[in-house]
């Protein structure tokens, strides 16, 4: 199915189903999909960003998004489509990347390698470091990072 030249949204390279990494350790959560094969560069989903009410702490809530560039972040979105399923990995591992356009409330995920129909789709985070909400996510995400440093030096 294509989807009509004029749509905001499309994610219908996208399917959402439970995450390869959720387990009873972490939980059980879900995750998105390739539903085809998607080439590096290549548009996976493009989609909308709703803005929150002014006031809101995205600090405490990890289904919504940073939407601005502003340290400390008080702009807050809540995205369509597939795009709040995508989980999160170590920044230079991922294998999509979300583009946003700010000033306009749109985004654009695009494939950062070849990716295969059923992979898990994945991106960082821009916030991963700094959320409140992502501390614990962010220590699961970064645990090998001391023994890799070590293993360098």
């Amino acid at each position: 199915m294509t989807s009509h030249a004029d749509t905001k949204i499309d994610c219908s390279k996208v399917y959402v189903k439970q995450s390869s990494f959720s387990n009873e350790e972490t939980g059980m959560f879900d995750g998105a999909f390739a539903a085809v094969d998607i080439k590096e560069g290549e548009l996976v989903e493009k989609g909308l960003m709703r803005r929150l009410p002014e006031g809101f702490d995205g600090n405490t809530c990890p289904y919504i998004f940073t939407w601005s560039t502003e340290r400390p972040n008080k702009t807050w979105g809540m995205g369509s489509g597939c795009a709040p399923y995508y989980n999160t990995c170590k920044e230079g591992t991922a294998n999509t990347k979300m583009v946003r356009f700010f000033d306009e409330d749109r985004f654009e995920i695009y494939a950062t390698r070849d990716i295969k129909a059923d992979d898990e789709l994945l991106h960082t985070y821009i916030s991963l470091k700094w959320r409140t909400c992502f501390q614990e996510l962010n220590e699961i995400v970064h645990k090998d990072d001391d023994s890799e440093h070590k293993a360098e030096e």
